[in-house]
């Protein structure tokens, strides 16, 4: 994150920058080193944001699409303004920072208009779509300015109010990226407070707030929703992913391994959709492997100089480290077979090698859970890990290490990739196109991509299956959970 120079963060409420007396320090990843103080935004901060977004909504919601497109185009154009700075806050640098003017951009061209649904000779019937007040976005910490952003440009552009609530392990870019914006929307409309999981627990039960979208976990994401219920507010939950890549005998296994290998290191294996298993063909399964390896050991090097680019990186903060350190342990004991990395490096930094593990246990940890969470082993027994196996849905796997497991029956590799926690995304790897798109059918994933690492566009509508997800965001079909849709039915001839 550079160099520890003097900043300030706030929060922002409507429209004014709010520091606190309450402070937090985020640690950095790379040399476990504090960085800035943090405003903590208290409960009266969050009822205030409340009030101001629910007084800006009437007049907000009156402005036409054109006008609220056009207001995105300046957001990205203040985005781009502050990229250096931003740049240098973001997880993920310029990667982040160039992906969140995409999206905005994208949604300053595409909106929700009437259509008709049905019309005879007797009458026509349209839809309509009306914003649904106020948005609560309970943001992650992996690519915090990409995951917020989706949330605050869907909001805006069907003309609803939203307040951000980043993660407390990565508030700065989040509430920095607020704060350039400053004058570009009336007050109210776009507000950010930092705070844990009480301020985001207020955010889903109070009534002012209409709308929750949230990404996390999956056990966070059942309390999320049962918390919006007593309102019956809308929600949108992006939960974990167990994602599998199934590769074929008939791949080019240079390519293939290229792009699973990015599907599981970028960003440290840091990413909702990122591949968390990978199945390979008996066929092929040692040439593949003995090129994973070599790709996972070149291609992803842990480089000290924060400045430099790369696409592998720490850990990003110490709860997350101790899980994914679990989770590799596990597999060792389980007898899967380290092949490439499985260290963790000496030192200061949240940093563990690329790691290969082969042919590891079906029900190891490894294998079952995504590495994505809040709940690591060290919280239960030893003896309740191996006799309670339901526990082990609040695991989450989301690091730099992947195992690698054989197949050779089309059926069977299929219903092992399905698993309950497994409906986020996948992929398929085989150059018999139409094979791929028959696999790619039947997995239960929300988002398939074949001969490709995992890439969501935002024009594609994104949502998880199963236990994955509930709803969707993102592509055109993404606003209609931002808005109520009304039927509007015109009788012809009278």
């Amino acid at each position: 994150m550079g160099s520890l120079d003097q900043r300030e963060f706030f929060n922002i409420v409507n429209d004014e920058r709010r520091g606190s007396s309450v402070t937090h320090r985020v640690t950095d990843p790379r040399t476990e080193e504090d960085l800035w103080e943090c405003p903590v935004a208290s409960t009266q901060d969050l009822e205030d944001a409340i009030d101001a977004a629910n007084k800006a909504f009437p007049a907000w919601s009156k402005t036409t699409l054109a006008e609220r497109q056009a207001l995105l185009v300046k957001i990205a154009d203040r985005i781009k303004e502050h990229a250096a700075e931003l740049t240098e806050l973001a997880l993920m640098g310029a990667i982040e920072i160039n992906n969140t003017v995409e999206q905005t951009l994208y949604y300053s061209k595409v909106g929700l208009e009437d259509e008709v649904q049905f019309e005879d000779e007797s009458i026509k019937i349209i839809a309509t779509h009306m914003p649904l007040g106020v948005v609560g976005a309970i943001c992650p910490w992996n690519f915090p300015i990409i995951l917020s952003n989706i949330k605050i440009a869907s909001s805006i552009v069907t003309g609803n109010c939203v307040i951000i609530k980043p993660s407390p392990f990565t508030p700065y870019s989040v509430l920095r990226s607020v704060e350039v914006c400053l004058g570009v929307l009336p007050k109210g409309v776009l507000q950010v407070v930092n705070g844990g999981a009480d301020l985001g627990a207020l955010m889903t039960q109070h009534p002012g707030i209409h709308k929750i979208s949230f990404t996390g976990t999956i056990a966070t994401g059942k309390r999320v929703m049962a918390a919006c219920a007593q309102t019956l507010k809308k929600v949108t939950l992006e939960l974990a992913g167990n994602n599998a890549a199934i590769v074929c005998p008939d791949v080019d296994i240079p390519h293939a391994v290229a792009q699973t290998a990015a599907g599981s290191f970028f960003n440290a294996g840091q990413m909702c959709v990122a591949t968390k298993r990978i199945y390979v063909h008996r066929d092929i399964y040692e040439p593949f492997v003995k090129t994973f390896c070599e790709e996972a050991s070149n291609a992803y090097v842990i480089k000290d100089d924060p400045q430099e680019m790369s696409l592998f990186g720490p850990v990003a903060n110490k709860m997350q480290f101790d899980i994914v350190k679990d989770i590799l342990e596990d597999a060792k004991k389980a007898g899967g077979k380290v092949l490439a990395g499985g260290k963790v490096r000496d030192g200061k930094g949240f940093w563990i090698e690329p790691t290969v593990v082969a042919e590891p246990p079906e029900d190891s940890l490894l294998v079952q859970e995504e590495q994505f969470g809040a709940f690591s082993s060290h919280h239960m027994s030893e003896k309740s890990r191996h006799q309670d196996k339901s526990s082990l849905t609040n695991f989450s796997n989301l690091g730099p290490i992947v195992p690698i497991l054989s197949w050779s029956e089309e059926d069977d590799v299929i219903s092992r990739a399905n698993l309950d926690n497994s409906g986020l995304g996948a992929t398929v790897y085989s150059q018999d196109l139409s094979r791929a798109e028959r696999i790619a059918r039947r997995l239960e994933a929300g988002t398939v991509w074949i001969n490709m690492s995992e890439k969501p566009n935002p024009g594609a509508w994104f949502s998880g299956q199963k236990n994955s997800g509930f709803g969707g965001e993102m592509g055109k079909q993404g606003l209609l959970s931002y808005s109520y849709t009304k039927s509007i039915h015109y009788p012809k001839g009278k």
